[in-house]
């Protein structure tokens, strides 16, 4: 039996975390502060923890709040996907579909997939959400969605199906200034001493292997000084001088003029894209969408 009392003290409990300000949250709830700072009191007695420490310089989580707030924060999306599933049952729409992407899937993939998929299926429901590469396969295996656009590539596991769907050429962004800029093509070679900004890899460990595995073939290992969640990111951090990057020759068209895209001399293509799915689901709507991503 669901404890809505649990459910409610939870969710004043991540609003609270996100403010780090009782008055703030308060306004946040629409409600006034002392029934709020009563309710996490309630709260931290039941789970025999404190959460919170307030004093003059404000409020700040303790280590049991921080511990408990990532589950939380898990607790309070999946709650509101299973409202939203049954707003939509209620109005009719029975047929759900969740796709799991990354952001640049969202905007070169799904707006023609979602097209075609409302165009066969009208009366579909399709859930999206933004995840990193990394956490694919673990949600498709625990069925919190039912496809993942990401970059993936090679053995994903058991019941785990994919296709590439995207491919581009590797390139490297350089300051604007430096020795190499002036090159129309460069070997991969010639970075062997320069420092590189580098996506972490726990958020795509394959495209990260890809990476070190081409620098490895050129003959050294890459000096990994800076590692960021994004291309983008990493471009900008090109742009301010702290190092080089390997990025899709696609993404050129987002460089500030602070910062040169360059084709390596040697053609070395990366998948940005792959759609998995996980065989074991058995939603109808899935093979509808793989399909239709077969026939685009």
């Amino acid at each position: 039996m669901i404890n809505f009392r649990l459910v409610r003290h939870l969710w004043l409990f991540l609003v609270v975390a996100e403010e780090l300000h009782f008055g703030r949250a308060a306004k946040r709830l629409n409600m006034s502060q002392p029934p709020l700072t009563e309710q996490i009191q309630i709260l931290e007695q039941s789970l025999k923890v404190k959460l919170f420490e307030r004093s003059r310089r404000g409020t700040r989580l303790t280590h049991a709040g921080a511990a408990i707030l990532p589950a939380v924060r898990k607790f309070a999306d999946q709650l509101e996907r299973l409202e939203f599933a049954v707003r939509e049952a209620v109005a009719g729409q029975r047929s759900m579909l969740t796709i799991g992407a990354i952001s640049t899937a969202m905007v070169e993939v799904l707006p023609s997939l979602i097209v075609k998929m409302k165009a066969t299926h009208p009366d579909v429901t399709i859930s999206m959400r933004e995840i990193d590469s990394v956490e694919a396969v673990p949600l498709l295996h625990a069925g919190d969605i039912d496809i993942a656009f990401a970059r993936l590539e090679g053995e994903l596991g058991s019941g785990i199906q994919t296709i590439p769907l995207r491919e581009d050429r590797l390139a490297v962004a350089l300051p604007k200034k430096h020795p190499l800029a002036g090159r129309t093509r460069i070997p991969l070679a010639l970075l062997a001493q320069e420092d590189f900004v580098m996506f972490y890899r726990h958020v795509s460990p394959s495209y990260f292997d890809s990476l070190v595995s081409a620098c490895r073939n050129a003959g050294f290992s890459p000096r990994v000084v800076h590692e960021v969640s994004s291309v983008a990111s990493q471009i900008a951090f090109v742009g301010c001088g702290q190092g080089v990057a390997l990025i899709p020759s696609g993404m050129k068209k987002v460089a500030h003029e602070t910062c040169v895209v360059r084709p390596l001399a040697k053609k070395l293509s990366v998948i940005t894209t792959a759609v998995a799915w996980n065989q074991a689901t058995g939603n109808p709507l899935v093979e509808a969408a793989i399909a239709a991503i077969k026939d685009s």
